[in-house]
């Protein structure tokens, strides 16, 4: 932001941006980062300058976000390469759009399927956005269907471990390795999962083992041994995806398992409960959770 003009001042617990005119410049980030992507374009999508964003992050929602303003009247090429260019426009026009499925959402309602020896059929989805993940499950051993708007999964046996390792896209999310890494701990086998994205990934591990899960964490690797089936359990959540994934181990869990501090969860996930409700599951949504 400082690059391109902004004024930030982080003297105090709120960080303060002021800027009277975004300047030319190259920007090379150093890692292909969603968030700072994001946010570059949508600082320098206004004014009388043109900047390239070099090692963009390639994701989806990086596509449909330029679709979105282009359609609107911005200047924005290259989205979903690792090279992209804003020419800043005078202003952006109203206009009607319609965004992409939720990729992580998609994922998140298979591995239920998978963890709960279930099956599952997720329309209005775009599978490509999401090929890793399908390509694991298959691996672990669920039978998958998939054609241009839906994907049906199918797990009626207990399935094998696998070892997973998160990339930037088009490679595996790290945003759906919490969810996945729980349906290991009921695969049969030891799944090595490395996270080379975010820190602190594996926090929803110390709650998962209160159920019974073997894991161990070695810096950025998590070793799961798999066990049978999960024990019920008194969780709470630290964060979105270690939330759902603490959902998730519920669903397999034979009894009742209760999970706190929900506003986590229902900062990514519109209707969690009652799309799982909806799936069979035997959800009660208690007052003030």
């Amino acid at each position: 932001m400082k690059k391109i003009g902004v004024k930030i001042n982080e003297n105090s617990s709120y960080i303060e941006c002021k800027c009277d005119k975004i300047i030319t410049k190259n920007i090379q980030l150093d890692f292909p980062s969603v968030g700072a992507t994001e946010n570059i374009i949508l600082a320098s999508v206004l004014g009388n300058h043109e900047i390239t964003i070099n090692n963009s992050a390639m994701e989806p929602e990086i596509i449909d976000l330029a679709n979105f303003l282009n359609r609107a009247g911005a200047k924005i090429y290259g989205a979903g390469t690792n090279t992209i260019k804003i020419k800043g426009v005078e202003k952006l026009k109203e206009v009607s759009y319609k965004i992409m499925p939720d990729r992580i959402e998609a994922g998140t309602f298979l591995v239920a399927g998978a963890i709960t020896g279930g099956s599952v059929k997720i329309n209005k989805v775009i599978p490509d956005h999401i090929a890793p993940v399908i390509a694991k499950l298959r691996e672990c051993g669920c039978e998958i269907i998939t054609d241009k708007n839906s994907i049906y999964l199918s797990a009626g046996k207990r399935l094998k471990a696998i070892d997973i390792k998160t990339t930037p896209y088009p490679g595996f999310p790290t945003d759906l390795q919490p969810i996945v890494s729980t349906l290991l701990t009921v695969c049969k086998g030891t799944s090595i999962i490395t996270e080379n994205i975010f820190e602190n990934r594996y926090k929803f591990i110390q709650e998962i083992k209160r159920m019974g899960a073997k894991a161990t964490i070695e810096g950025k690797t998590l070793i799961i041994k798999g066990v049978r089936k999960l024990h019920p359990a008194e969780l709470e959540s630290t964060d979105l995806r270690g939330g759902a994934s603490l959902v998730l181990a519920g669903l397999s869990a034979k009894g009742k398992t209760k999970v706190k501090k929900l506003e986590y969860l229902l900062r990514g996930y519109e209707d969690f409960d009652k799309k799982l409700m909806l799936l069979g599951a035997d959800i009660i949504r208690e007052e003030g959770d």
